[in-house]
């Protein structure tokens, strides 16, 4: 397993990349087998495929974020919102200070909603910064793939997460999987419950329909997908 970019200062000097990746997962129960580093491998492992196919620099993850709706689980680490727009904000700075005016973030939790505020603020004058995979990205992977479920129905620890580790990762994922779905409802309140108002497991979704092929296609559409972003930042 290598979800850290290995790349040296000599190989980023030769490659002279003008837009930079930047994963951001989290640190939060995944249910009993799938580990709380889970979005942030995923994050990782789609930062890894698309710094294989492009000429961007991957940067290291940012591997705890807004986790609230996980509340007291155990393992469950959070930060502020305004404490990852900082940290974002900063590593923005710290880029530009090198030459590399242009960054795309890798979200793999969908908690993080403050991301699509730091994108949008970073764009007022002119596109420089994008956010990846978009829900239609999402969408059209799972079509792609042919997952049973939807992103409602399966919004965590459910079909695609676990699919994406089996094909990419699969020393991530324990038995269990095979027999843990749970449909957590229409979640109407999930800002003000949390996880616990929707699922005692800490699953949410259909983990049983998961297989190492559909990670791997889920993953191939949303790398084809990523030369969007390069277009919209002007880099293509």
């Amino acid at each position: 397993m290598n979800l850290l970019p290995t790349a040296t200062t000599t190989d980023v000097q030769e490659q002279d990349p003008r837009v930079a990746v930047l994963p951001v997962g989290s640190f939060e129960q995944h249910g009993a087998y799938l580990p709380l580093i889970t979005d942030t491998a995923i994050a990782s492992i789609i930062a890894r495929e698309v710094g294989a196919r492009y000429p961007v620099l991957v940067l290291p993850p940012i591997t705890v974020s807004c986790s609230h709706e996980h509340g007291t689980w155990p393992g469950s680490v959070s930060i502020s919102a305004r404490t990852l727009y900082a940290v974002v904000d900063d590593i923005r700075s710290s880029l530009e200070r090198s030459g590399i005016q242009k960054l795309v973030i890798i979200n793999g939790h969908g908690g993080n909603y403050v991301l699509s505020n730091i994108v949008q603020e970073a764009n007022v004058m002119e596109p420089r910064m994008t956010l990846f995979p978009l829900s239609s990205e999402w969408r059209r992977a799972r079509e792609s793939a042919g997952l049973v479920s939807d992103a409602h129905s399966d919004m965590h620890a459910g079909e695609i997460e676990t699919s994406i580790l089996l094909h990419a990762e699969p020393s991530l994922v324990r038995p269990g999987y095979e027999t843990a779905d749970h449909d957590g409802g229409e979640r109407r309140f999930l800002l003000t419950l949390g996880m616990k108002g929707y699922t005692e497991s800490g699953v949410i979704g259909y983990p049983s329909h998961a297989t190492a092929d559909k990670g791997k296609a889920v993953l191939a559409s949303l790398i084809e997908d990523f030369v969007g972003h390069l277009r919209i930042l002007g880099e293509l």
